[in-house]
């Protein structure tokens, strides 16, 4: 499995400005070599098919890296116009022109069918203003990491480098990236074997929420830390300073330094929470299941939509899934139409819709008082098992049985 890791690095005044030169030629192939290839993708759209519209002329070939890195880095170095080119590395330019390539595929095989998931738009042209600048470098550049443990990249220099703990293993490449609150991050992409942990006969469902983050089967509640709730008052502090600057001033510049700080801390401290619930989680059992929740959907057409952007629930499942396939655990999601808010853990009957605020409720048929997020756990639980034992994959509804079984 690949995985990436990332420190904290520290460049120097002079390595900063090196690096702002980096970013920003990275930033001009990326725009010169989008600059190609969407009229090419305007007239082939045009055009039609090959077969059917041959009189107004054939498809052109989308050039591909290696038609581009000829003329916009290896020949326009040597123009007056792109001659600073030749002042920082050649390689992390040629990967920018990849990087470009893997987006249009993304994006073609997202409106054929071929890649599953969300829709991916077409690649969009980089601004000297966009929060987020990075250059990636090979092995093949000759970036190493010096006895001294500094991070040594050529023609920038050696960066000194939090090592808040080991690589695993030797990377293949590592990624320089500057966010939005002027910090510097250096991420490295290492090929790490799976790590099984010691098995364990419990298995858990996870029922996620506003209320409660994480409700789950054995009765755990995980509090909704509401990390983005609890900094509104510092956030909106901070927009009203920005609104009252000049446009273009250095004030200004401060004002969004620290509104983009405090959106770090927001996130780093949103993350951190993550990461070690889904490590509990996935250490204390050997099955988790969890509800194939459409996110999407809820934040089009829901009143709390900020809260369910602060949750992060996709992130979340995203850190289930990678961690369980890396310590030998198994991840499964249940039907998203599964009622689980409406069926019965006890008897499995369905007793129909609820509103939010019904927090208990009996059933009609066993007469049993049920805790809302309680039972939806357990009817995921129940659900999950029997979608597991089915022989055939398919989908199944949670019967009386499959229901005993998680008592």
């Amino acid at each position: 499995m690949r995985l990436r890791y990332q420190y904290r690095v520290y460049p120097t005044s002079g390595q900063v400005e090196r690096l702002a030169r980096l970013f920003g030629c990275v930033r001009t192939v990326w725009n010169d070599a989008l600059e190609q290839i969407i009229p090419i993708k305007r007239s082939n759209k045009l055009l039609g098919p090959p077969r059917s519209r041959l009189a107004e002329g054939p498809y052109r070939r989308v050039p591909n890296s290696y038609d581009l890195y000829r003329p916009l880095v290896s020949e326009a170095r040597r123009t007056p116009e792109r001659e600073w080119l030749r002042e920082v590395a050649a390689v992390p330019l040629q990967q920018t022109l990849r990087h470009l390539d893997r987006a249009w595929k993304a994006h073609e095989d997202s409106k054929s069918g071929k890649r599953k998931g969300p829709h991916v738009g077409a690649p969009k042209f980089k601004s000297r203003r966009d929060g987020r600048q990075s250059a990636c470098f090979t092995r093949t550049s000759g970036w190493k990491v010096t006895e001294a443990g500094r991070l040594s990249l050529p023609k920038v220099g050696e960066i000194p480098v939090v090592w808040s703990r080991s690589l695993p293993a030797p990377p293949s490449s590592v990624t320089i990236i500057k966010d939005a609150s002027d910090r510097y991050f250096a991420s490295f992409v290492v090929t790490v074997e799976n790590t099984p942990m010691p098995d364990t006969d419990d298995d858990v469902a996870i029922d996620l929420g506003l209320t409660h983050f994480a409700v789950l089967s054995d009765g755990t509640r995980i509090a909704n830390p509401r990390f983005l709730r609890r900094a509104e008052r510092k956030l909106r502090k901070a927009h009203r300073s920005i609104s009252r600057k000049q446009k273009g001033s250095n004030n200004r510049a401060k004002a969004r330094l620290r509104l983009a700080r405090t959106h770090a801390q927001v996130t780093d401290a949103r993350r951190d929470f993550q990461h070690k619930l889904s490590t509990r989680i996935i250490r204390e059992n050997q099955t988790v299941y969890a509800e194939d929740l459409d996110v999407r959907s809820l934040l089009s057409c829901s009143r709390s939509a900020k809260s369910v952007h602060d949750a992060a629930w996709s992130t979340f499942l995203r850190m289930l899934t990678y961690k369980a396939s890396l310590h030998g655990r198994t991840f499964h999601k249940v039907d998203r139409f599964l009622p689980t808010t409406q069926t019965c853990s006890q008897c499995a009957s369905i007793n129909g819709p609820k509103s939010l605020h019904v927090r208990t409720w009996q059933c009609r048929k066993c007469a049993t008082i049920h805790d809302r997020d309680v039972n939806a756990s357990l009817v995921i639980l129940a659900a999950g098992r029997a979608e597991r034992i089915k022989a055939c994959g398919g989908i199944v509804s949670p019967t009386a049985r499959a229901v005993g079984v998680s008592q």
